[in-house]
């Protein structure tokens, strides 16, 4: 289980220290990919199995499931933890996610998200986003 907020730096080699807690979860390996609102989703490779199987029961005769799985698998890579505990970030994915020097690792469950540090703290900001507004919201629907 990933949670928590996390600063780190990318040096510009598009190397990324990974969060200490972060570590042990992706020790088999990782795929990052295109994320949803600009960032990267970063899977363990077990939970990426996982994902993939649901993706591919998506019924291929449906338009915004073929552009989704066309989307989420065109934009992944995968890797592994190099000694120091860095991943190497793609520079498509860098471009993608407006990522520099600066950025956020957040844990979201099953997986991580990458973020700019700047797209963070504007996502952060942003007055639409109400965390009650959208737990009542949630409530609302049952979940």
């Amino acid at each position: 289980m990933f949670y928590g907020e996390n600063r780190h730096t990318i040096d510009s080699k598009g190397r990324l220290v990974m969060p200490a807690k972060f570590r042990d979860g992706l020790q088999d390996g990782y795929v990052m990919t295109k994320g949803l609102d600009r960032c990267i989703f970063l899977f363990p490779l077990d939970e990426w199995k996982r994902m993939e199987e649901k993706l591919k029961a998506l019924p291929l005769t449906h338009k915004d499931a073929r552009a989704f799985v066309r989307y989420f698998f065109s934009g992944a890579c995968d890797g592994t933890l190099d000694k120091q505990g860095r991943i190497k970030v793609p520079q498509n994915l860098m471009s993608y996610a407006e990522l520099t020097s600066k950025s956020v690792i957040i844990g979201v469950g099953t997986r991580m998200e990458i973020w700019s540090e700047a797209l963070w703290d504007d996502y952060t900001d942003d007055e639409s986003l109400s965390y009650d507004q959208i737990a009542q919201q949630l409530a609302d629907l049952g979940i």
